[in-house]
């Protein structure tokens, strides 16, 4: 029977190693790397932090063990472990030595924001906006849509001053700053576009065409897009400069975590009045260039995605998710997770990463692509990985 040592070292492993190689590309830092998947997963410690504290020398030799089972390219240790382990330096050296980051400031002003959507992401995002006191301009197909986002919001509200966290005139005075419209148009005025809509780049790109037209010059235009190409957004505008994305967390009244993605055309005044808006909100940026992924999915999905393949060894799901939960401390098992993230998703993101990155070892699960086509999609549907029926 396998024991929880061998599942961590199969499947926590890789995991540290590739947010090892994300620091070592240049990619993020430590600070955000660790922040990212501490705040986008709940999880007690970052990657790098874990390196840490298991020892860099320890997780180097130990995943040189990996590589000679397996001889994976994701599982060979990142060259930066043995230059670390040489020189006796930890994570936490190489983020005292990067220093504090300063408080990003507001290069413009920001006093009213539009969200394009009406799904419980962007109805969060317009929950997020308001309660810190932006007037708020959100846009949908119809009547019913928009009802849906006050809908959305009033339980929220509701709930939380039942449980003593706000007062009726609070809430009365948040839904007093939203502006429900069916047209775009009503956008025109607004300093941010914040779009949430469906994951389709060809209809995110007619969205952003139209929102050049009408958003008024120096507006900031940005896409909570979880795995599609910022740039090519920005190219459709004729002011990329002013394009970026900023990767809210479901559910975004809950989730601290913001991933601020950055094109090379993305202006830096653009980009720290980005992370300035998601301080003053009360979350948490984390800073990523374009890149499929970004940080948490990048580090997140192919962990899930091994997950898988080791159920298909044979190894049951309850033993993993177990495993993992008592190893490393994970909130929740990977088959717990998937259920919930939904199996479409996770299949449409590790297929982006397998495409960009190239790594046979990112291929799907065939097992998740079963899922999928079967209609087992988790919670969502009633069955997934486990029966919710």
């Amino acid at each position: 029977m396998i024991s929880s040592e061998q599942i961590f070292n199969t499947l926590v492993l890789p995991y540290l190693n590739h947010a090892v190689r994300t620091y070592e590309s240049g990619y993020a830092s430590v600070t955000d790397i660790d922040a990212a998947m501490r705040f986008g997963c709940g999880y007690p410690k970052g990657p790098l932090t874990t390196v840490d504290e298991l020892g860099v020398a320890a997780v180097r030799d130990l995943l040189a063990a990996r590589y000679a089972d397996t001889g994976d390219n994701l599982h060979r240790p990142a060259e930066l472990l043995e230059k670390m382990a040489t020189d006796g330096r930890t994570f936490a050296d190489e983020a005292a030595a990067a220093g504090q980051a300063p408080a990003p400031e507001f290069k413009q002003d920001i006093a009213r924001v539009g969200v394009v959507g009406t799904g419980t992401m962007a109805s969060g995002i317009v929950q997020v906006f308001a309660q810190a006191g932006y007037d708020v301009v959100f846009v949908g197909r119809s009547q019913e849509k928009l009802d849906g986002v006050y809908g959305y919001i009033t339980k929220n509200l509701d709930r939380a001053i039942a449980k003593g966290r706000g007062t009726e005139d609070e809430k009365a005075n948040l839904l007093g700053r939203l502006t429900g419209s069916t047209e775009r148009e009503a956008l025109g005025d607004v300093d941010i576009v914040v779009e949430a809509i469906a994951e389709d780049l060809e209809v995110k790109l007619e969205l952003f065409g139209d929102l050049d037209r009408i958003a008024k010059p120096g507006a900031i235009l940005a896409t909570t897009t979880s795995s599609l190409p910022v740039t090519k957004l920005g190219e459709a505008t004729g002011r990329p400069e002013s394009v970026i994305g900023m990767h809210f967390f479901n559910p975004a009244p809950v989730m601290k975590l913001v991933e601020v993605i950055t094109t090379d055309a993305t202006a830096e005044d653009v980009a720290e009045t980005t992370r300035a808006l998601t301080a003053n909100v009360g979350k948490i940026a984390v800073s990523a260039g374009d890149r499929s992924g970004f940080i948490v999915n990048l580090l997140l999905f192919p962990y899930l995605n091994d997950a898988i393949k080791l159920h298909e060894t044979g190894v049951e799901m309850t033993v993993i998710d177990a495993a993992v939960k008592e190893t490393a401390g994970f909130p929740m098992g990977p088959f717990e997770l998937l259920d919930v993230v939904g199996n479409d998703v996770s299949l449409a993101i590790q297929k982006e990463l397998h495409g960009e990155f190239g790594e046979p070892g990112f291929a799907p699960a065939a097992t998740l692509e079963a899922k999928v086509a079967a209609g087992e999609l988790g919670r969502k549907t009633g069955k997934g990985f486990h029966d919710y029926s």
